[in-house]
């Protein structure tokens, strides 16, 4: 008989270390695989992704396919590659990202384009695309590759869809969800997916994983979002507000608008004009607009209503692994939920 582990929604989140110690030993040859995998007869794309990877990242994306493969009984090398393709990706696309949103910092440090050059740091992360085009390709399963393929084009889809909108407030959240899944919850759901492939899970099983991935995703950047505006710096690694600052309109301020009163909206469209106008002539953004844009969304309460659906969404994750047998990948994941909504960066 089934026995019944620790699923209670949103409940006590364990440190990340302690969640993941289950693939310790697998995530430290994912670490060796993406240095490996980044070789080139030139010596600048190693600096590049050796500075990348080293940045501090939590590696969420590689767990995904290896605890994805563990769950339904894969353990082999395969995993080790395609768990490495995820961060490959990820990777990439926050170098191409940084460029485009001009970032200074990434995870309290230079970020690659401030170090290296915006031409250096675009070129690197097409050189690491190819990398783990590569490693698919080599690998050999025909539906793991294309379920990474479809996830490049989403990920694009969803920046362009937020670039469009910059500085924008008639984004309803329909649309704000549509953004969040292709840019974040796209790979995660893709991740946990093809570690279930390997293992060649059964079709329900695959869908209650992936959905899993979907809901984490989502979860993990309405918390994103949500510290951006209620985080510090070193919480952050960053400035808080930087979202702001490059016109992303986000949930907080989204929900914040609608208990708003008429003139506190209209108070709150005049900043963000004043803010689209700044970044239109190059200027920085004025500290006087973003520190009311923040309180307005403090006080209106977007912040903690953005924090109750993200826990909304991981009950929602966690509810997709009652499918499942428990054990430690089962648990693991449950409590990789339950850190996502408990993190402060």
């Amino acid at each position: 008989m089934r026995a019944p582990p620790d699923l209670t929604p949103c409940g006590p989140a364990a440190d990340l270390d302690s969640v993941l110690e289950f693939v310790h030993e697998d995530l430290r040859a994912v670490e060796s695989a993406l240095v490996e995998g980044a070789d080139s007869i030139t010596t600048l794309i190693p600096q590049i992704a050796e500075y990348t990877f080293g940045g501090g990242g939590k590696r969420v994306r590689p767990a995904l396919v290896l605890l994805g493969a563990r769950l339904f009984g894969y353990a082999g090398p395969r995993a080790i590659r395609i768990a490495a393709c995820a961060e490959w990706l990820h990777s990439a696309s926050l170098l191409h990202d940084d460029v485009v949103d001009q970032a200074s910092v990434r995870r309290g440090r230079p970020s690659a384009n401030a170090r290296f050059g915006a031409r250096e740091a675009v070129l690197a992360g097409d050189f690491i695309y190819s990398v783990l085009c590569r490693a698919l390709v080599e690998d050999g399963n025909r539906e793991i590759l294309s379920r990474f393929a479809q996830t490049i084009g989403e990920m694009a889809e969803g920046e362009v869809l937020q670039l469009g909108r910059s500085f924008e407030l008639d984004i309803d959240e329909d649309t704000y969800l549509q953004v969040i899944g292709s840019k974040t919850s796209s790979l995660l759901a893709t991740a946990i997916e093809s570690g279930a492939i390997l293992a060649e899970a059964k079709p329900d099983e695959r869908r209650a994983a992936r959905e899993y991935g979907w809901q984490l995703g989502l979860a993990f950047q309405l918390v994103d979002d949500a510290l951006d505006y209620s985080g510090t710096r070193e919480e952050l690694g960053k400035a808080p507000l930087t979202d702001l600052a490059e016109g992303k309109v986000t949930l907080p301020l989204l929900l914040a608008l609608r208990r708003a009163s008429h003139a506190a909206r209209a108070e709150l469209a005049a900043r963000l004009e004043e803010l689209a106008a700044e970044a239109g002539a190059g200027r920085e953004p004025s500290p006087r607009s973003m520190a009311q844009v923040a309180e307005r969304v403090r006080r209106y309460g977007g912040v903690e209503a953005t924090l109750e659906r993200a826990r909304a969404r991981v009950d929602e994750a966690i509810a997709q692994l009652e499918a499942f047998e428990d054990g430690p990948a089962r648990r693991a994941l449950a409590g990789l939920a339950r850190f996502v909504v408990a993190r402060r960066r």
